[in-house]
């Protein structure tokens, strides 16, 4: 690969990254839950001093070690690259909090305006990390590296995936704050759209980004 197509491909990645904190925190904004990947880091930081992105930091690193145990030796090197991106994406996920702190919704219309804001950011960043094809995130190389070893369909995997984490923050929420938190009808609804905006979004916009700056 070139270096020029190298550096276009880890730009997209980082905008990519930067455009799903923003969608993360309108999410978070909106009080409607978060997407099933940042459930539980949510959760996590009302039940500890952390961060949501620190939280989202340490959920990362958890998921990277445990693919380092599975595929041992199939463990490809330049998916080290998970560690530093994961870093990236918990710092901007801090950042994006710090600069719509003060965006609230007043009306449950309201809360859903930015829940669907928050949706179709992270759509849009999942398209542009998806199409720059460098590394994937943690979430994602967790489910690839368990159908890798278990020898399982990806699209059942990650719905396994999904709902173990919004299974995981539902139990501790009820159980350690004696209510539902970072999980309502904004997580289904995230679960259901996500892929297709990151879908259309990758069709329609990335692609063209893409194609022009490979000729």
């Amino acid at each position: 690969m070139k270096h020029r197509q190298l550096l276009f491909r880890y730009l997209l990645l980082c905008a990519g990254l930067v455009i799903m904190a923003f969608g993360v925190a309108f999410s978070i904004q909106a009080e409607l839950g978060t997407s099933p990947i940042s459930s539980l880091p949510y959760v996590l930081s009302l039940l500890t001093p952390l961060t949501v992105g620190t939280a989202t930091i340490v959920m990362h690193v958890t998921l990277i070690l445990l693919q380092i145990l599975l595929l041992r030796s199939r463990f490809q090197p330049v998916q080290l690259m998970q560690f530093p991106v994961a870093l990236l994406f918990g710092y901007l996920t801090d950042f994006a909090l710090w600069v719509i702190g003060n965006v609230h919704a007043e009306s449950y219309l309201g809360s859903w305006l930015l829940c669907l804001l928050g949706i179709l950011l992270v759509g849009i960043g999942v398209s542009f990390e998806v199409n720059a094809g460098v590394v994937t995130l943690a979430g994602e190389g967790m489910v690839l590296a368990v159908c890798q070893t278990f020898h399982l369909p990806f699209p059942k995997t990650k719905i396994g995936f999904d709902c173990t984490l919004v299974g995981i923050s539902v139990i501790l929420s009820l159980v350690f704050l004696g209510r539902l938190a970072g999980v309502r009808e904004g997580t289904v609804a995230a679960a259901l759209c996500v892929g297709l905006v990151a879908k259309q979004m990758g069709n329609w916009i990335v692609e063209r980004i893409t194609i022009r700056c490979f000729r």
